[in-house]
């Protein structure tokens, strides 16, 4: 890297890697602020871990960070919360905002919005806790058919999630998805082929990285297999027809807007491999960056280097109030 560029990574100030936090998703997001943390002081960067479950976050402000950038994952950390905060402090923050955090986090409203600006989504039926017991399985069965998906409706990695194939698995994956959110997302099952869509920018700016294609054993993209497998392949390029390729980063695109994202995100899709038609499942506003993390590797099939993708994203970093830094 020339001096030239660690001189102008170097320039960003004071820079918080927030990594840790308090959410089920903790693990996965220490591995991804090491990976940032240790690509931004290979650029200059005056970087320095941050972990909200063992500090305060008053503290950024008190020891002069100017920029933080958000490797949490989940609650806490992906939902508007932290974002509320760095706002209040007016230090400018990767990713989208506290309302685009808070709606993206909710797999529910995020549906809801998608829906009502008409982007295709796979039906589903939002089921409390309370509902478990008295639960009619036929009738959700006759909503959404076999197979079918539920998961918690703030959770992220695939922690809760299951693939209800009999209906004598229902009651038991309705638990596993209470145990983790009050909400319960029960969602119609797209067979066909599974896409990963990674977007940088922001409004009018927001463009697709290359898509990736997802091939999992049994199709099976659980938290094993987004973390720990060697088994699971990773398609970039993707194989799909380019019109097919061009028609769906249209779609995803359109979906990153409406919710009002910035900076970056990761959005999945399901293909019917019937019809051929894309459903939109659901919005990643803090991405992984792990060694096993789809967006570096989009990056990497464009010519985006791990460091150069963490270092602009930094320098991205931004406010909803733009004009309240302090």
């Amino acid at each position: 890297m020339s001096d030239a560029r660690v001189q102008s990574w170097a320039s960003l100030g004071k820079v918080a890697v927030l990594m840790g936090g308090r959410s089920a998703e903790r693990e996965v997001s220490l591995m991804s602020g090491q990976g940032v943390l240790k690509a931004l002081l290979d650029s200059g960067v005056d970087a320095h871990a941050f972990d909200p479950a063992q500090r305060d976050v008053m503290a950024l402000r008190q020891e002069g960070f100017e920029r933080c950038f958000i490797a949490l994952h989940g609650r806490f950390g992906e939902d508007g919360t932290v974002q509320g905060a760095l706002e209040l402090m007016g230090i400018p923050y990767t990713g989208s905002g506290v309302m685009a955090s808070s709606m993206a986090m909710d797999k529910v409203m995020t549906k809801r919005v998608w829906q009502a600006e008409g982007l295709p989504t796979p039906r589903y039926v939002l089921v409390q806790p309370v509902q478990i017991d008295t639960l009619c399985a036929d009738t959700l069965i006759r909503q959404l058919g076999l197979p079918l998906i539920v998961k918690p409706a703030r959770e992220g990695s695939s922690i809760g999630v299951s693939k209800v194939r009999h209906a004598s698995e229902l009651p038991a994956a309705l638990r596993a998805a209470a145990a983790c959110d009050s909400d319960i997302l029960c969602e119609e099952c797209i067979e066909g082929d599974e896409v990963t869509c990674p977007v940088l920018g922001s409004g009018p700016l927001a463009h697709a990285l290359p898509m990736i294609r997802i091939v999992a054993p049994d199709g099976n993209y659980d938290y094993q297999n987004k973390y720990f497998s060697d088994d699971t392949q990773y398609l970039v390029p993707c194989g799909l027809p380019e019109a097919e390729m061009h028609a769906i980063n249209d779609l995803v695109i359109q979906a990153y807007r409406v919710l009002g994202c910035r900076g970056w995100g990761r959005i999945d899709v399901m293909i019917d491999g019937a019809t051929r038609k894309p459903y939109l499942l659901e919005i990643n506003t803090s991405p992984g960056m792990t060694g096993h993390s789809l967006v570096p590797m989009s990056a990497r099939a464009a010519g985006i280097s791990y460091e150069s993708l963490c270092c602009q994203l930094l320098a991205d970093a931004s406010l909803d109030d733009k004009g309240g830094k302090r």
